[in-house]
């Protein structure tokens, strides 16, 4: 089994050994794969509200030590080539085997393939790849797919699916769970390009905040065939997730 850990929400002035000794202390190093989080500012950035870096270049050499991989967010909805040159500088300054980058964008997917082939390239869950066809057309540009957590419910749907040993499944899950419409994503990929724009939410906080982190069953996902897993971390009320 292997996780792909989260450091949303990660004070970038808490050492990362810090951070996962706190909030993922029952993880032994070796079953970590990567953390992915926030870096140095880039429009590419989605999933969440860039508000500072998550992580330090400190950190950043910390998990290189810990033998674990860095995995950027680059789940913007909206990538033009002039964001991507701009961007250039950081992808080459993470670019090494194991790290990771985590993509909406399929020409962003095309050019980071091209231009920065150590990156594993993996289809994000915004993506919302639902079908045997979309994971089987997604596998042709991308290395991995996250599927969308309410797939985690549907065995039967599991248990057909290609090629398990390129599928992430979600190990916990927060509000996306039981969102209907999932329009966060896109205000947000406006909001992250720093021009303007509102974050929009199809819930009511309320709604939100009703079910709180959902931790699913990992011994009947490995024994349909799964063995990579993303991991989530609970807000410190508990509730949604990071």
């Amino acid at each position: 089994m292997r996780y792909t850990i989260s450091g949303r929400g990660k004070n970038n002035q808490t050492p990362v050994g810090v951070f996962l000794a706190r909030s993922f202390g029952h993880i032994p190093h070796p079953e970590i794969d990567s953390l992915f989080g926030f870096a140095e500012y880039t429009p590419l950035y989605g999933g969440r509200i860039f508000g500072q870096p998550e992580f330090s270049p400190r950190d950043v050499e910390e998990l290189y030590q810990l033998g674990i991989a860095l995995r950027l967010p680059l789940t913007n909805h909206y990538v033009d080539k002039e964001e991507y040159l701009q961007s250039r500088q950081l992808l080459e300054k993470y670019h090494r085997p194991g790290n990771a980058a985590i993509v909406t964008n399929d020409n962003l997917a095309r050019w980071i393939r091209r231009d920065f082939p150590e990156y594993r390239i993996e289809a994000s869950v915004i993506k919302n790849v639902k079908s045997y066809a979309r994971i089987e057309a997604a596998f042709e540009l991308y290395d991995t797919v996250v599927l969308p957590m309410e797939l985690n419910e549907n065995e039967a749907f599991l248990a057909g699916a290609p090629k398990k040993e390129r599928i992430t499944l979600f190990a916990n899950a927060g509000c996306a769970l039981t969102c209907p419409s999932k329009i966060c994503y896109v205000s947000i990929s406006k909001l992250n390009k720093g021009r303007g724009g509102q974050f929009k939410c199809s819930q009511t906080v309320k709604e939100r905040e009703l079910r709180g982190m959902v931790d699913f069953d990992l011994d009947r996902l490995q024994a349909l065939g799964y063995s990579r897993f993303k991991l989530l971390r609970a807000r410190p009320d508990g509730l949604t997730g990071r």
